[in-house]
């Protein structure tokens, strides 16, 4: 059913007649005539009962349901209309932008600041969630945009906004503090302290190992790198975790040492699902983290 067609036997309606009607839309009174007469055919239905030229047209019962249904048409459409302009100009909208819980703050706190400082008509949700989950998240519409480590290759577009190489945290005493710089494989007979399962890192850091030749045994298991590294400085094991969040959390009693791998290095996207059509709300975050990158 033609919404044009609707605001034309509304606009008759109001005027009274086609005559008065075809001066507001600007077409003949044949022109309207054919249009009411196909919307009566499509629906089987007589609209108007026409009398002589110059009278008033009046509804028929089943005008009467076009009529009010047509009035509630035009006004959802005005309503969409306006809905999809405020989008537009940033005035209306909502991103729900899920959060690494590795980085993310130090990272992108500042931008999430100006984003709401430029567009605070827009409603913000942070949903800080691990690896695996914001994968799922994702891929199910509950968030569009989304910051953790992942491959470009596997069906997502993004931004690759920060990288950093790994260091392996060791308390004081352990017999590797001394070194200059560590391989993955020293680190074969130490009790290791990893974050959980979930966590995007912990793939990463298991991966290593094993493609150098074995699997960590003894380990425990964090959600907080704080608390990781409080735990090495106790003594619990070593920690393989980002140069940046190492040196954030430091503490008295551990040391840093630079990990001796290419490979294994935490770069920090934004990204989203490449066949996803993003809203003008996470189009204005891409935007605002490129300007961001480009001014570092």
């Amino acid at each position: 059913m033609d919404l044009k067609v609707i605001r034309y036997f509304i606009e008759i309606v109001d005027a009274g007649g086609f005559g008065k009607a075809g001066e507001k839309v600007h077409l003949t009174q044949p022109a309207l005539s054919k249009a009411v007469r196909q919307l009566e055919d499509e629906l089987e239905l007589t609209l108007l009962e026409r009398g002589k030229r110059g009278t008033q047209v009046k509804l028929t019962p089943a005008g009467e349901v076009v009529y009010r249904h047509g009035k509630e048409l035009l006004a959802g459409r005005q309503r969409m209309l306006a809905e999809l302009a405020a989008q537009r100009s940033l005035t209306a909208g909502e991103l729900n932008l899920g959060l690494a819980p590795l980085g993310s703050a130090e990272i992108f706190a500042p931008i999430i600041a100006k984003y709401r400082q430029q567009y605070p008509q827009i409603e913000m949700h942070l949903l800080v969630r691990g690896g695996v989950e914001q994968t799922i998240a994702i891929q199910k519409g509950e968030i569009e945009l989304a910051t953790g480590i992942i491959n470009f290759d596997e069906g997502y577009d993004g931004i690759r906004v920060f990288n950093d190489p790994m260091v392996v945290v060791l308390p004081r005493e352990n017999a590797l503090a001394s070194r200059t710089m560590l391989s993955i494989i020293d680190l074969k007979d130490q009790p290791q302290v990893m974050f959980e399962t979930e966590y995007t890192l912990y793939q990463l850091v298991l991966k290593a190992c094993q493609l150098t030749g074995f699997t960590p045994q003894n380990i425990t298991r964090v959600s907080q790198a704080d608390f990781g590294i409080a735990l090495v400085a106790a003594g619990t094991g070593v920690m393989i975790l980002p140069r940046s969040i190492a040196r954030r959390y430091s503490v008295a009693g551990v040391v840093n040492i630079p990990l001796a791998s290419d490979e294994l290095r935490w770069e920090l996207s934004l990204f989203w699902r490449r066949d996803q059509v993003l809203s003008f709300a996470a189009k204005a975050m891409i935007n605002l983290v490129e300007k961001h990158l480009a001014h570092k």
